[in-house]
C-alpha cells in the first residue's frame, strides 16, 4: 500500500511526533511494510475455522477469596514507616 509524504506528516502531527526530512523515507517504508502485512493478514482464509474466544477452555482460574489470619503482626509491621492501630498508616490519597 502506498503512503504519501503528506500522509506521513499528517500522522506525525496527529501523534505529536517531530520528524525531520531525513526520517520521512524511513517512516514511509516502515508504515508501508506494516500496512502490507496487515493486508496479508486480512486476506488469510478463515472461512473454515471455528470461532474461539481464547486459547484454552479454562473458565474461572481465580483462587477462592478466603480471610487468613497472619500470626506475626509485629514482624509484618517492623518495616512500616508509620503504624496506627496495628496497621500500616499511609498518606491520605482522596480529598
Amino acid at each position: 500500500m502506498q503512503v504519501s509524504k503528506e500522509e506521513i506528516l499528517h500522522i506525525a502531527n496527529l501523534a505529536d511526533i517531530e520528524i525531520n526530512e531525513n526520517e520521512i523515507e524511513k517512516y514511509l517504508a516502515n508504515l508501508e511494510d506494516i500496512l502490507n502485512f496487515a493486508n496479508i493478514v486480512n486476506e488469510a482464509p478463515v472461512g473454515d475455522l471455528d470461532i474461539t474466544i481464547g486459547a484454552n477452555e479454562a473458565k474461572n482460574v481465580f483462587r477462592k477469596d478466603e480471610i487468613k489470619v497472619f500470626e506475626d503482626n509485629k514482624s509484618l509491621l517492623q518495616n512500616a514507616p508509620e503504624q496506627e492501630l496495628n496497621m500500616f498508616k499511609i498518606p491520605k490519597v482522596i480529598n
